[in-house]
């Protein structure tokens, strides 16, 4: 029988998977476990959103759309960006989830040996999604100087004859940090004078705290923009989400998607017209004033417990946090703190190479009193070492 591919040895599991398995099977002896390591939002759908999709299932809506989606919600979506940076609703490819996305641009873009430029802590699917297209992801290592993030003297040092794209995600997972405004002009002027593309991960867009979202399609039309109706939408489990296209490739992206999925879910699309309803929006709102109050709780609780967290996450639902004060093996501690603590958290490791074992994720996607808990338990943890 024919081994596996040889990519299959550079696709990795998740390995938070592991820590979630552990935790729900300690729930089922009777455990109390404290959940700070799933990266989803703990809100169920909206309500308008779930009767969208009921009703959808009611008037027959169980038919393929077209291969880029209802053309009434790729014109939604286009409305939702600010005027000046207002896509043509020709150029909204909706997909199955961010993840469809990703892999509609990345077939489109990459030729075997062909690399693209990536933050280290980043999302490790990203660099998957290259590497599934015969592509290198370059991992190029951020820390606190340039809040996590790849800047233009980084891509710059980092570019080779071989590059293609550069990948940015903002807010990140797993910091949460946003790349400021002016940054993000100088990358998009700095890729196009490489001849490159840039890529630019926006599904944390609806989740900042502190200042306004701005879309990189301000500052050009000549870039991929990748959002979802997972994270801020809180529809997860619709599997459901957009990108954003230059022109000149959206008859391309058309021909994958056409062979690749056929067509997005057809009742996750008529669910997520819903989404932009002016009631969903007011608690959608409402959300984000929750998650900031569980960020603002959670990041100085952190940091008194001997915690480092160098840069405040302006987005997102985590906090990155560097543990080298309790451990030099992040992986090792984060199943102590589960097996004697009761709290799951994610262990640095999932999201590269540079210093994993000295960080873990925290997610605040749990209730206020839930995390006021898992704080409590893991200073009693600490404190009996």
């Amino acid at each position: 029988m024919k081994p596996l591919a040889a990519r299959m040895h550079d696709i990795q599991p998740f390995h938070v998977m592991e820590v979630l398995a552990r935790a729900r099977a300690m729930e089922a002896t009777g455990r109390s476990i404290i959940h700070m390591e799933i990266g989803e939002p703990d809100f169920p759908s909206a309500g308008g959103i779930v009767q969208a999709g009921i009703e959808g299932l009611r008037r027959g809506y169980t038919h393929y759309t077209p291969a880029l989606g209802l053309p009434e919600l790729r014109q939604v979506i286009a409305g939702s960006y600010p005027e000046d940076a207002r896509p043509e609703p020709g150029r909204v490819c909706v997909t199955p989830g961010a993840s469809g996305a990703l892999q509609l641009i990345f077939a489109a873009l990459i030729d075997p040996g062909d690399e693209v430029l990536l933050a280290d802590p980043g999302y490790p699917c990203n660099r998957h999604f290259v590497r599934l297209f015969e592509g290198k992801a370059v991992a190029v290592p951020v820390d606190a100087a340039t809040g996590y993030q790849l800047n233009v003297e980084l891509i710059r040092r980092h570019w080779t004859a071989n590059t293609v794209a550069v990948l940015l995600a903002s807010p990140s997972n797993p910091t949460g940090t946003v790349v400021a405004d002016e940054e993000m002009a100088r990358i998009v002027r700095t890729v196009q004078e490489l001849g490159g593309v840039l890529i630019v991960d926006e599904i944390y867009h609806g989740l900042i705290y502190d200042s306004q979202a701005v879309s990189v399609l301000r500052h050009s039309s000549d870039v991929f923009v990748i959002n979802s109706f997972s994270k801020y939408y809180g529809m997860t489990g619709w599997r459901v989400g957009w990108l954003v296209a230059p022109e000149r490739y959206v008859n391309a992206v058309d021909r994958l998607a056409q062979n690749i999925f056929i067509a997005p879910s057809t009742l996750a699309q008529y669910a997520a017209l819903a989404a932009f309803g002016a009631d969903v929006g007011r608690e959608l709102e409402r959300r984000r004033r929750i998650f900031k109050q569980r960020r603002d709780y959670l990041l100085p609780a952190l940091r008194e417990l001997g915690f480092e967290i160098p840069v405040t996450p302006q987005g997102a639902f985590y906090v990155y946090a560097d543990c080298r004060r309790f451990t030099d093996d992040s992986y090792r501690f984060a199943f102590e703190l589960l097996d004697k603590a009761g709290v799951a958290v994610t262990p640095g490791v999932d999201f590269g190479f540079h210093r994993p074992q000295e960080h873990l994720r925290f997610s605040y996607a749990n209730t206020l009193e839930n995390l006021q808990e898992g704080v409590r338990r893991i200073a009693s943890y600490l404190a009996a070492c």
